[in-house]
């Protein structure tokens, strides 16, 4: 046993040397943003280059440079030009992957900023992005070489002119999993606040599994941008106020969906520190917020559901954990046909020996798996039907709040009742659709306001941990 260990870890030694080394024979250690437009319709899609940045020190991983998982809608990959060798990986989504599916796609084109991070070239490189399709493959869709001495490349970091704080720091960037937070809606006298709220985010989302296991594995940064006035636009409730950040309620015209379109004057902010992934807290007590694979959260802070949005949305951020509900309306339009989502957390596989969580469903749990899906239907159709007409009639956020815990409670009390509540099987109904598609449990973060994540999500959340501290 101690033999076949101790070669176990002279091969993870060389393997580690081995990527180290091709880390510094192709990069820099610094880190390359490279901006680009995002234009097109529902029909076609356009990229244009923009600028190459310093985005300061490089802090992700050197020894995991290629995304063996592959999720999100899109994936980069850069690529040395004379052998066509792959460098360096990663998957992600975007605001634009989003919006091409809604309506106002279908009408009008739209143009988005968005930028990719990767190690500083040490030469000429060529940037491929992939689209996925219909097979869950991947598509080239434009590819752009990339010349680190670029006359728009601004090869100097911008000297940092935020004041930051550390939150909780467990070692050097290229170990860790590095979130920045940074606040929307924060005026300057609400500074104390945002120290405080950050704190609170990162308590809440450390204290939740998977990530209370690994928290010695993150890092939590803050960078203060403040905002003229408090509070964060809601132009459906005709509240109108500019913010430092400029995210917005009412994205794609959903009332309590939040993005930021700023992308350079988020992406400026939080290169102030070393960061991965990106948290914005709304200094808001509207509920609202939203999350994007490899792009960002938003989270209102002063609601009776902010932790779970937290979380919530962080999952979508960080693993690509799917929504699992599906009585809910949505801001952008699912395909009709029920294709396999690449989405970990979700299948429209129901087959017991191919089931893509197979080695994790609960002994004698029967695939699909029956629950009281009726009852729960019904009782979730009339409770639209009044969210509806309560938020048509603009009554207080309080009232609201009440409404919807009242939902959580009886949500709870149904989904923990059943014969195979806490089992890991194949639930149907998920990803906006009623049938066809399955959750591998009864109850989950992703499926209702509930405090727990699903043994999938919390499997797929591990994965990407791996991924950024090997």
């Amino acid at each position: 046993m101690l033999k076949n260990y101790f070669i176990l870890m002279v091969l993870l030694a060389i393997v580690t040397t081995s990527s180290y080394a091709q880390y510094n024979r192709h990069f820099s250690d610094a880190t390359m943003r490279l901006d680009y437009n995002h234009v097109g319709n529902a029909d076609e899609e356009h990229f244009a280059f923009d600028q190459m940045v310093n985005d300061g020190e490089w802090a992700g991983s050197k020894t995991v440079l290629i995304d063996e998982l592959r999720l999100g809608k899109y994936l980069f990959d850069v690529k040395e030009p004379q052998s066509g060798e792959v460098l360096y990986s990663r998957g992600y989504s975007s605001i634009y992957g989003e919006w091409e599916t809604t309506p106002d796609a279908k009408e009008n084109w739209g143009s988005f900023h968005e930028s990719l991070r990767f190690p500083w070239p040490k030469q000429e490189v060529d940037v491929t992005i992939y689209k996925r399709n219909r097979k869950n493959g991947f598509d080239a869709v434009w590819t752009y070489r990339v010349n680190p001495k670029h006359h728009r490349a601004f090869i100097k970091p911008v000297t940092n002119h935020y004041n930051t704080f550390d939150v909780v720091v467990n070692g050097s960037p290229e170990k860790q999993v590095d979130i920045v937070v940074l606040g929307e809606g924060y005026a300057k006298e609400d500074m104390d606040k945002f120290h405080k709220d950050a704190e609170r985010f990162a308590e809440v989302l450390l204290n939740c599994e998977p990530f209370a296991k690994h928290k010695n594995k993150f890092s939590i940064r803050a960078v203060e941008t403040p905002a003229p006035h408090s509070g964060v636009n809601h132009p459906h409730q005709d509240i109108h106020t500019r913010s430092a950040l400029s995210v917005t309620y009412g994205a794609f015209n959903s009332e309590r969906y939040a993005l930021g379109y700023d992308n350079k004057t988020i992406r400026n902010a939080s290169a102030a520190v070393p960061y991965e992934f990106t948290a914005i807290l709304m200094n808001d007590s509207i509920y609202g917020g939203g999350g994007i694979y490899n792009l960002y959260i938003t989270a209102a802070v002063d609601n009776a559901f902010q932790e779970y949005l937290f979380v919530h949305e962080f999952g979508h951020h960080f693993a690509d954990l799917a929504d699992e509900y599906y009585t809910s309306a949505t801001a952008y339009e699912m395909d009709a046909e029920h294709l396999e989502p690449w989405e970990l957390n979700v299948t429209a596989n129901p087959d017991p020996e191919t089931i893509k969580w197979k080695d994790i469903v609960t002994p004698g749990t029967p695939i699909p798996t029956p629950w009281d899906k009726k009852k729960y239907d019904e009782h979730s159709i009339e409770f639209q039907k009044k969210r509806t007409e309560l938020r048509k009639q603009k009554v207080a956020e309080s009232v609201m709040e009440e409404f919807f815990i009242d939902k959580r409670k009886w949500d709870d009390k149904l989904l923990a009742s059943m014969k195979y509540s806490g089992q890991v099987g194949a639930f149907e109904g998920a990803q906006y659709k009623a049938t066809g598609m399955y959750r591998s449990s009864a109850n989950c973060i992703m499926f209702t306001r509930h405090d727990v994540f699903c043994p999938a999500c919390q499997r797929a959340i591990k994965l990407i941990i791996d991924q950024y501290t090997k």
